[in-house]
């Protein structure tokens, strides 16, 4: 197979310079364009709600390569403008510009879009966190803030309750889950987030819905619970989740359900394909539709797209794995884990706070969690094999 007359990959993301890089790595010589909804060069985005957030980086090293390397990847990078339409036929992308930027194969590299609460738009102090803006603004109220109610018990509600709390703010988590990630982990390993989330004096209200926001003169002044009850906070994080960034893609001619949906091979359409959290792509070997939401699978699958547009034609089908660090819990996750699977600890104490748990479900081990032994996991990813049933999210 010839290559292409021109790649455009469409999100200046991990997922996207991954893609642009692999290109270049594997021979690609022909133009390639990188269009970006963000004013910034790709950056790292998990050091957001860490490093970033709590000011321990400043925000420059969160970006994931020099201006100096960039530069030798002879790529046109787009930046600030975000794609609004696509003319598939044509494999043309529309921005919000009105630049027109086509090409023989387009890479849809979207991302998420935060989730929010009705009504939080117009409140002064409530915040998601996505991009490095959202965290910019987030720190610079948290510096003068006191009292800080996190909604959301997944990671990324976790890691910032984390960080806000080594901040020296007092910091409530509220969710549904009866403890962190409990849907996901199942419940060894959320009652061990739990303990060590109160055990770093966080507040938890836990196992209820919350309903909206108090405010006082446009600014919020608390969250409230199903419950009725009402959490006060000088500054709320929204933080449960995101959905797909497919808007923009609406009357395109792609199926988008949950993420734009491709084959094996990341391929959505003719000359099309999606990376990273947008991509909903069938894995054979689980035979089964995935969206993976983390950092690594952005990279890898990036890397598997720009081998498919050059002619390899090998389906991706990887194991999944990300982390999370919450205090001084390093959380290493290979596999896909379902709270409804029976887990056992195959080594270490969880009562020492190190251990490696598998994760079984219809005679197959689908995952293996490493507590602070993130070796000793990494050694047990050869055990996990496949599952059903498999959801959205690594």
């Amino acid at each position: 197979m010839s290559q292409p007359d021109g790649v455009l990959v469409v999100g200046a993301s991990a997922g996207g310079l991954a893609t642009a890089e692999a290109l270049r790595r594997k021979g690609y010589l022909g133009p390639l364009t990188v269009l970006g909804a963000e004013p910034h060069l790709p950056y790292d985005r998990p050091p957001l709600s860490k490093q970033v957030l709590c000011g321990q980086w400043e925000p420059a090293r969160s970006q994931l390569r020099p201006e100096a390397m960039l530069s030798k990847l002879d790529a046109t990078f787009v930046l600030g403008d975000p794609a609004v339409r696509l003319d598939l036929s044509s494999r043309a992308v529309h921005t919000a510009s009105g630049r027109v930027l086509a090409a023989e194969a387009v890479v849809l590299a979207t991302g998420l879009r935060p989730r929010t609460l009705p009504g939080q738009d117009r409140l002064a102090g409530v915040h998601v966190l996505r991009t490095l803006d959202d965290a910019l603004a987030l720190r610079a109220e948290l510096l003068s803030a006191r009292r800080v109610v996190v909604v959301g018990d997944g990671v990324l509600g976790a890691e910032i309750t984390a960080t806000a709390r080594s901040m020296g703010l007092a910091v409530t988590m509220a969710g549904p889950q009866e403890a962190p990630l409990a849907y996901q982990f199942g419940p060894l390993p959320a009652r061990l987030l739990a303990d060590l989330h109160a055990a770093n004096g966080v507040e938890l209200r836990l196992g209820a819905g919350v309903t909206g926001l108090s405010e006082q003169d446009g600014r919020v002044t608390g969250v409230c619970l199903e419950t009725g009850e009402v959490l006060p906070a000088d500054v709320v994080v929204v933080a449960f989740g995101a959905a797909p960034a497919t808007e923009w893609l609406s009357g395109a001619g792609l199926l988008c359900d949950n993420g734009i949906v491709c084959d094996s091979h990341c391929r959505a359409a003719a000359g099309t394909y999606a990376v990273g959290d947008v991509a909903r792509w069938h894995h054979e070997t689980l035979d089964a539709l995935l969206r993976l939401e983390n950092r690594t699978n952005a990279t890898e699958q990036g890397v598997a797209v720009a081998a498919n547009i050059l002619g390899a034609a090998v389906p991706y089908t990887p194991v999944p794995y990300f982390w999370t660090d919450q205090f001084d819990a390093r959380i290493h996750v290979h596999g896909t884990l379902r709270a409804d699977a029976e887990v056992s600890v195959v080594e270490g104490d969880p009562a020492a706070r190190r251990f490696v748990a598998e994760y079984r479900h219809g005679g197959a081990v689908i995952g293996v969690l490493g507590w602070n032994m993130p070796k000793q996991a990494r050694l047990r990813r050869q055990v996990v094999g496949g599952t059903v049933g498999v959801g959205g999210k690594s």
